[in-house]
Order: structure tokens, then sequence, then C-alpha cells
């Protein structure tokens, strides 16, 4: 069975430019005929006024070469332009799926994915209304230039098809030396950012322990390969583009030489000389701005690779029926799960239930999956096998803008975005005044908002740099809970919180199962343990106990059951036990 072709975004994009690529090539038509003014002007010139010594046709003639000059340079600005909206079109045709894919291959720990994204887009965009891809269309219309040489003297003609094998020569070696540094370069520049983006994140920590010189020294290493690379490729396309100019003057002059022999022999005019000299420099033209233009031409193919690779490894989700909004019925059904793109297994064989309104604490040692499970049960990771279901919907699957708000996330590492307090509480939608203060006296915040200048509308800065770090777990809280959402998952709510905060948090979801939602807290600290229902113990990846918080405590600190003699008697056949149907534990 053959799979579903995946449909390519950019592809469809850039097809979608055909028309206003067709018209840049009318106009390039005109263009290239236009050119050719200055050349009859010279052979009428010669030939009419010289012979005539008319100067009304001298006159005449200038004033129509002044108007080709004027028509010559308003199309030229005429299909730079019609190629810059094309460029527009195309930027606001991907934006969004651009920037959707970006988001998505964060989530999944696709690599190579980011900001380059964005920069590859805007790369291919200024490379439509540019003189290389200008050049590019001006090709094939060389061809009539080169049908001018030929008719003048086919001499010419073949001479000129010669200087023109040989500029495609040196282009095409060009594109050989240069692409393979160029990669290289590539690679060793988002190395080089990556590693100081990273710097930048930890500067703190480098500051305090006198780290800067020997990252400053790693950085020095990753940079230089990066500016080696670059040099190169630089050094080989300057000799080609040197090469490439050569070749054009040396034609231009030797169809004048060749010109002047034609003449003599009486096979051309004396004007034609000249004239065949200008053509010869028209052909060559086109190929002499695409070679000095490689290394943007090449910067282009490898956006191109990039983005269109992305794209298709991560298409935009097609948003599904509207579903009714969930009442917190949790179902997690045998979840084999681990990382995205990982084949590692965090999560092995997951199953259990929470009834719309009930409260489970999930505790278990470190690197036991729990908040593998929290990214699983809010629909941010995929499950290997099994689901994670709400109100009976794959939560995976349903599509996040709609039933975003009516779900509540606390991540274990706190993202705060830089803009007002309100905006991060009410997720950056139109802040409810009431609801907003209402999450916020929730999860005791009303003694940081005494201490800001401006209450609710004081700028938090980047991350929430400008809060501590138990404020900004308070802020990431109140957004969790703003408007009483159906579905809360609160990974290591109180890691820090003070006792204030500690006793907040009870309120606040003892507030939350009042209003009947669902409440999946994930903790190492069992103070919390009176304002919760069920706790599930996660282990390696499995449940080894679930049940009521005081059952499973209990459990946990009854000694284990001493072991039973060994009978003498023979065990039972396998035919003749009586295997209980396994029970799927409900909260």
């Amino acid at each position: 069975m053959k799979g579903v072709k995946v449909k390519s975004p950019l592809r469809e994009a850039l097809a979608a430019l055909f028309p206003s690529l067709l018209h840049t090539f009318y106009f390039s038509l005109v263009v290239n005929i236009l050119v050719l003014a200055p050349s009859a002007y010279m052979m009428e010139v010669y030939d009419r006024v010289v012979n005539s010594r008319s100067h009304i046709t001298l006159l005449m003639l200038t004033l129509l070469v002044v108007g080709a000059y004027l028509l010559l340079e308003g199309l030229e600005w005429v299909r730079r332009e019609v190629m810059n909206e094309a460029g527009m079109a195309l930027d606001k045709r991907l934006r969004e799926h651009v920037f959707t894919a970006i988001f998505m291959a964060r989530l999944q720990n696709v690599s190579a994915a980011g900001a380059q994204a964005l920069r590859d887009l805007k790369t291919i965009r200024e490379f439509l209304p540019s003189p290389a891809l200008l050049a590019f269309i001006d090709t094939p219309l060389a061809l009539l230039v080169l049908i001018l040489l030929f008719l003048m003297a086919p001499t010419l003609g073949w001479f000129a098809v010669a200087g023109a094998f040989v500029q495609f020569g040196i282009g095409f070696f060009n594109e050989r030396r240069i692409r393979e540094p160029l990669l290289v370069a590539h690679r060793s520049s988002l190395g080089a950012q990556a590693y100081a983006d990273g710097v930048i994140r930890n500067a703190q920590v480098i500051e305090s322990m006198g780290m800067l010189g020997h990252i400053h020294k790693r950085w020095m290493a990753l940079q230089q390969e990066f500016v080696m690379r670059q040099a190169e490729a630089s050094d080989h396309a300057g000799t080609n583009a040197a090469l490439s100019k050569l070749v054009q003057s040396l034609l231009s002059s030797l169809l004048l030489g060749m010109g002047c022999w034609l003449t003599l022999k009486g096979e051309i005019h004396g004007s034609g000389m000249i004239v065949a000299s200008i053509l010869g420099g028209r052909v060559l033209a086109p190929l002499v701005q695409i070679i000095g233009s490689w290394r943007q031409v090449e910067t282009v193919l490898e956006s191109y690779g990039r983005l269109e690779g992305m794209l298709r490894e991560l298409p935009m989700h097609q948003k599904g029926m509207a579903l009714p909004p969930p009442t917190g019925q949790l179902s997690v059904e045998a979840v084999i799960a681990g990382a995205p793109r990982s084949p590692l297994q965090i999560l092995k064989g997951i199953n259990f239930r929470v009834a719309p309104g009930g409260s489970l604490a999930i505790v278990g040692p470190s690197a036991s999956g729990k908040t593998t499970l929290a990214r699983l049960l809010v629909g941010i990771w995929p499950a290997m096998q099994g689901k994670v279901r709400l109100d009976g919907n794959d939560i995976y699957q349903w599509d996040k803008e709609e039933v975003g708000r009516y779900i509540g996330y606390l991540p274990q590492n706190v993202e705060l975005f830089e803009g007002t307090l309100a905006e991060n509480v009410a997720r950056f939608g139109e802040p409810d005044p009431e609801k907003v203060k209402a999450a916020c006296q929730m999860v005791g915040l009303d003694t940081l908002l005494q201490k800001l200048p401006k209450g609710y509308e004081t700028q938090i800065g980047d991350d929430g740099s400008f809060l501590s770090g138990g404020e900004r777990q308070r802020v990431a809280l109140a957004r969790a809970v703003y408007d009483i959402p159906k579905f809360v998952v609160l990974d290591e709510p109180n890691a820090s919180l003070d006792e204030a905060g500690d006793i907040a948090l009870l309120n606040a979801i003892m507030k939350l199962r009042s209003n009947g939602s669902t409440v999946i807290v994930i903790t190492h600290r069992l103070n919390i343990l009176g304002a919760i229902e069920h706790m599930l113990v996660l282990v390696d990846g499995q449940v080894q106990r679930f049940g009521t918080c005081k059952e499973v405590m209990e459990a946990l600190q009854s000694p284990p059951a001493a072991p039973q003699p060994q009978q003498d008697s023979q065990p039972p056949r396998a035919s003749q036990q009586q295997k209980p149907k396994p029970q799927q534990p409900r909260a």
C-alpha cells in the first residue's frame, strides 16, 4: 500500500507565484529589446546621420534613444516591484506555517529548527526581487541578441556562442568549488551561534565561577572554523567572478577585432564592428551577473532545502469537527511513551482513570517518568502506544486553540513571557480584570501586587526576569488556574514556594475542586496531599501503587510481608490456576 503523499507547502507557495514570474518575463522581454537601443542609435548615427549630415535626423534619433532609456528604467523598476510583491505574497502565505512548524519542532525535539527557519524564509523572500533572479530570467532572452549577431555575420554568432560556453564552464566549476566550503561554513556558523546562545543563557554561572576565558576559547574555535571556510568560499567565488568579467571584456574586444576583420573583407558595414562588440557583451551579461551572485544563489538553495524539509516533516494539523467543552474525565489507556523521536521508552503500560472533579497526586523518585506523563496528559507529547483521553477524545489530536481554555498547565520549568503581569496571567488573550484578580488572589499574589509600581500592568521582563523564583512560580500558577479550567495539571507546583506559598497552593487546589475541576499534581513534597483524594506511585515508568492517599501511604509505610515457607506439595497446574481479570485503576 502506497503511503499518503505529503504536500509541499513551500512548493505550492512558489507555484502560486507563476503569474508574477510570467509578468516579469514579459517586462524582461521588452527590457532586453530596449537594451539594444544604444546599439541601434550608434548604427543609425554612423550610417544615416554622418552620411546625410542631417541635424534633424540626429535630434529625432537622440530623442528616441532618450525615451527608450526612460522606458527601460521604468520597466526595470516595475519588474523589481512585481517580484517584490511576489516575495511579500510568499511571506504572507508561509509565515504562519513556518511559525507553527518552529513551535512544533521545539515540542518534538527536532534539531536545526528555530529562528533559522525564519531566516530561511527571509532569504528566499529577498531573493525574488534580487538582480540574480532577474539575471536568470534574462538568460533565455539573451538569445535575441545572439540571433542578431548571427544575422549580422554567422562568424560573430559562433564566436559569441563559444564565449557563452566558456562562461557556463566557469559557472559550473564555481558551483563545484564553493558548495562544500559554504555548507561547512554554514554548519559551523549555526554551531557557534547555538553555543553563544547557551553562554548568554548561563551568564550568571559563567561570571560567578570565572568560566568566561575558557568559554571564550571554546567559542573562538567554533567561530574560527566558520571564518576559514567562508573565506575559502569567498576566495573561490571572487576568483571565478574575476575570470567571468575577464571573459566578458575579452569577448567584447575580440568581437570588435573580428568585426573589423569582417569589415575589411566587406561582409559587414563599418559601424557593425562596434555594434557587434556591444551585443557580444550583452549576450554574456546575464551569465556574468549569475556567476557574480553565485554565493547568494547557493545560500537560497540551502535555505530552500532546509525549509522544504522542515515544512514536510512538520505539517500543520488540520482542524477537525468542533467538540463540546470537556468535563474533566481523564482516561489513560495502556500508554507506552518516551520523548518525541526517541526510541527509549520512559512510560511502560500506564493505566488509570480520574473522574470529573477528581484529584490525583503523582509521586515517585526522580527519572521515573512523572514529567513525561504530565506532558502526555495535556497533549504536548504523543504516545508511542495507547491513548490519553479527555472526555473520551484523544487529547493530543484535540485542537489546542479549542480545548486550551479548558486546560491549566504548570510545567516543571516555569516559562513566562515579556509583557505585563495581567497579560501573562490571562494567557495573552484579552485580559478580564475580574478573572485576573481572582486568579492572583487564589494563588496568594496579593503581597507581590502591593510591591509592583503599576499593579497588574507592570512589565515583568523577558521570562519574568524582574521577579524572584517564588514569584515567577506563583504567576505561572495563576496563569494555570485562570478562569477555573476544567482540567489542571501542575508539575512540581511548590518547588520554589515558601510556607505561605504552600498554604496558597493548597487553597487554590481546594478552590479548583470545589468548582468541579479535575486536578493532577506531580510533587515530591507530601504536605500537599491534604487537598488530594487519590495517589499514584510511579516507579521506573510503571504504576507501583494506586488508590486513596491514605491507602497508598499505609501500604508504603507498612513493612514487606515475610516470605511463606515452601510446601512439599506440587504447585497447581496452569490450567487449574484462576487468574483474576486485571482492573483499570480509577480515581
